[in-house]
Parts: C-alpha cells; structure tokens; sequence
C-alpha cells in the first residue's frame, strides 16, 4: 500500500534535550539567580515547586529591569511604569522576578515544533516537562541545532527510507539521492511528474535537511 502522506523522520525533544538542569525555587535570591546565570553561562532557568513542577522561567532579561532602574532611578517615572514592570524591578526572589507561567514543550514533541515555539515565543530555552508539569529536561536553540550535525551517509539512508515509505518501493526504484553538506539532490527519473511536490516535502521532513533539490530525467 502506497501512503499519500509524507511521514516524517524527526527527533523528538527527547533525543536532544539535556536532563540536567539548573533550577531555581520560587524563594532563591535574586543575587543567587545571577550567580547561576553566571556560573553556568546560561540565559534563563526554571522555577520548580516543591514537587519540580515548573512554576516560570527567570531569564536575563528578568533580572536586567533592576540595573535598568539603577541607572533612571525611577522618581516620578514609577506611574508611568507597566504595574508588572514595576513589580519586578523591586523583586528580591524569583517568584517575584520570574516569567509565569512558562513557555515549555513535551518530550515526545519534534525538535522542529521546539524551533518553532521558540521563534514564536521569542524564547532561547524551553523547559521540558511531562503532562503534570513536572520538569524532565530543558532544550535549547543550541540542542535543536544539532539536527544539522548529522553526517551526509546517515542522512541520505534516512532520505531514502522516507522516499519509500512515501512513494513505494516501486517509483522509489528509479531515484537517485545524494547528500553534501545538508543538502540532497534527489535525481534519476520519477514515472508522475505530480508527484514532485510530495518528494521535496518529505525530504524537507527528514530532521538535518538543510535543502532540496532535483535533477530529474526524462
């Protein structure tokens, strides 16, 4: 049976994600929180609750608002302050500093679908939690960038078995795909010509496809 769809062959979040965390609790100091930052050259951490559920995320950005304040010392400026501005530049914990709720993603999730809530949320990093919210892991734009580090061999195999799943063995028979750097080109002749868009969407499918192109036959 010949499948009309192309299937993907995607890591999850899982396979990319780093299981260990730096976390904060909802009472952690404010100077305890850039010294984690610090320590650990990361840009933001999440907030557990007692049970590691994820409460929010304190990035840079959070705690950035109290130097900002430092140097316009606010006077009379404070009414014209966002009242949650306000609120967090005079926080001293992170339950008051902290972004809530958090942007986060599931473990079983494509590393593609993280690339796009973090493209849409405007965030670096995602906490990676199960369905009650407590936290397995954390992926960030460096981790979801690892796709593209896969060998050429490896990724035209992957190529080819998304092509035969897609098409069947049969008009698969007649394709050629070769990989540099990323980039395949899918060559040798394809009995229906309409069937061009369903190839480059599955190669496009396969997680590390940099881009697609044809040199077809007649």
């Amino acid at each position: 049976m010949v499948t009309t769809q192309p299937r993907r062959i995607a890591q999850t979040v899982r396979d990319v994600m780093s299981a260990e965390v730096v976390t904060a609790s909802s009472a952690t100091p404010f100077k305890d929180l850039v010294r984690l930052l610090e320590e650990h050259r990361i840009s933001a951490l999440p907030v557990l609750d007692p049970g590691r559920r994820v409460l929010g995320v304190v990035s840079e950005a959070d705690l950035l608002l109290k130097e900002a304040d430092r140097q316009r010392r606010l006077g009379m400026r404070s009414a014209l302050l966002d009242p949650d501005e306000a609120t967090r530049i005079a926080a001293l914990r992170a339950t008051d500093l902290m972004t809530a709720p958090a942007v986060t993603i599931g473990p079983d999730e494509a590393v593609a679908d993280a690339a796009r809530v973090m493209i849409r949320r405007r965030v670096k990093r995602l906490p990676v939690v199960d369905d009650s919210g407590v936290l397995l892991g954390i992926v960030s734009r460096a981790d979801v960038l690892k796709v593209f580090l896969r060998d050429d061999d490896s990724l035209a195999d992957d190529v080819r078995g998304a092509l035969t799943r897609a098409l069947g063995a049969a008009d698969c028979a007649g394709l050629t795909v070769d990989v540099a750097d990323g980039v395949v080109t899918v060559g040798g002749a394809l009995a229906d010509s309409a069937r061009i868009p369903l190839v480059a969407d599955t190669v496009r499918g396969v997680d590390g496809v940099v881009d697609v192109s044809f040199a077809l036959g007649r």
